[in-house]
């Protein structure tokens, strides 16, 4: 978390260090890390609260993460077309402004609540939290979570998501989970976007992409899907509907699941 790209205070947790807050005073000579410390345990708190709420009511939580324009939303708009008549879906958008996503969202006849972060390059889960309360989960069985586009901080939020899906397009270099190993290394399943453009970005190479994940100590499936043109989406959505089915029994005997969040400096918390 840094000062610089303004992920310190969000406008889901700015309550707590302003006006009476609880992390407003803290003792001398240890604020920052006091103020640090709380505000990441705070957003545990809610997180755990967040999944509470998916889990009664049967819903499983999908947190996408990915550089700015790897397809997440183009993803969500083929997924919605090719499972809308079987699973209710409901979608909240992070975005630092706009509500272009959101609305690409509703024009597919999907519910979607746009969270604008301003200066945060992620969200967090007093956002979720909020955005939660304005959608209506009667009748939904995924809640995708489109995070905002950052390849470093959103990794590192507990939103109350059960599985971590991580984009990487073949626009962006196939070494992108070596040079940014929190978010991969986070990821349930990588989706190597934008296939349908590897005729023509031949210095990318899907093999080299998976190696540089498994380097990582990763067994997250790599999933290749040309959204746009819904070409080769059959292995992205046999992944999700077996997540829904897992997850189903999993609530069935009183269990739930909490994906990798990976290190901020301060913590390393496992799935679990």
């Amino acid at each position: 978390m840094c000062d610089t790209c303004g992920c310190n205070i969000t406008d889901g947790n700015r309550h707590l260090v302003t006006g009476n807050g609880k992390f407003s005073r803290v003792d001398s000579g240890t604020s920052a890390v006091s103020v640090l410390k709380g505000l990441l345990s705070e957003n545990d708190h809610q997180a755990a609260h967040n999944r509470e709420h998916f889990d009664r009511r049967g819903i499983l939580a999908i947190n996408l993460m990915s550089s700015p324009g790897s397809g997440k939303t183009a993803l969500l708009e083929a997924t919605i077309d090719a499972l809308s008549k079987r699973y209710g879906i409901a979608v909240i958008e992070g975005d630092l402004e706009t509500e272009n996503d959101a609305e690409r969202i509703r024009a597919k006849g999907v519910r979607a609540v746009q969270i604008a972060t301003g200066t945060a390059c992620h969200l967090d889960a007093h956002m979720v939290h909020d955005a939660v309360h304005q959608l209506d989960l009667d009748g939904i069985n995924i809640v995708f979570i489109e995070n905002v586009g950052n390849l470093v901080c959103p990794a590192s939020f507990d939103l109350g998501q059960h599985r971590n899906v991580a984009l990487l397009s073949v626009t962006e270099g196939d070494d992108k989970p070596a040079k940014y190993p929190v978010m991969f290394r986070a990821a349930d399943a990588m989706v190597l976007s934008k296939i349908d453009l590897l005729p023509v970005m031949d210095d990318f190479d899907p093999a080299r992409a998976e190696r540089c994940l498994r380097d990582l100590a990763s067994r997250a499936p790599v999933l290749p899907v040309a959204a746009r043109k819904q070409m080769d989406i059959d292995a992205w959505l046999s992944w999700l509907e077996q997540e829904v089915v897992t997850h189903r029994e999993r609530l069935a005997s009183g269990q739930t699941i909490r994906p990798a969040i990976q290190p901020d400096g301060m913590r390393l918390h496992g799935a679990g």
